[in-house]
């Protein structure tokens, strides 16, 4: 793979060349030049076919998202990245559940995404019936807070990211 800098022969030339050489313009401005690929005798596993699927759906979504979310275009903003890419990498990472903390009255969650997590809630089981259930307000850098629920049961703490991916984690009261 050659980079290309100020040359006035490749000046502006971007695609296919005689069918063996490829041009791409990088946002930073530099071109890059490399030999086609050849993906003639390719076959694809079950999982690869999987992932193309996963992957079309990601792509659906960061089109649309990258349009009506700002946050991902702001992300974007001077780095190598696009909001399609953030918006297509939040599609691919759930936000994770990393500590949570009684505090007296208080119940305390820490979750994290790529981006940015949406929404933290609490549901308190008894059995399989829903006894309480709340939603915790954010204060702070990826800190989460409710008042605690009343003793007793299994609570089941879930977060939502802006791409709609939910993880739980459940915690014995």
């Amino acid at each position: 793979m050659a980079k290309i800098r100020k040359n006035l022969f490749l000046q502006g030339v971007s695609g296919s060349v005689g069918g063996q050489l490829v041009l791409r313009h990088l946002r930073d401005g530099r071109t890059i030049l490399c030999a086609m690929p050849d993906f003639s005798s390719r076959k694809f596993s079950g999982k690869q076919i999987s992932h193309q699927q996963r992957f079309q759906e990601a792509a659906a979504y960061a089109r649309k998202a990258a349009k009506e979310q700002p946050l991902y275009a702001e992300l974007a903003a001077d780095t190598m990245k696009t909001a399609y890419n953030i918006a297509l990498s939040d599609w691919f990472h759930p936000p994770a559940i990393k500590r949570i903390e009684r505090q007296g009255e208080t119940l305390r969650v820490q979750a994290r995404d790529n981006v940015r997590v949406e929404r933290v809630w609490v549901t308190v089981l008894d059995g399989e019936k829903v006894v309480e259930q709340a939603e915790a307000a954010e204060v702070g850098s990826d800190w989460w807070q409710l008042p605690a629920p009343g003793a007793g049961g299994r609570m089941v703490v879930m977060a939502k990211d802006l791409a709609g991916n939910v993880v739980a984690m459940e915690v014995d009261d």
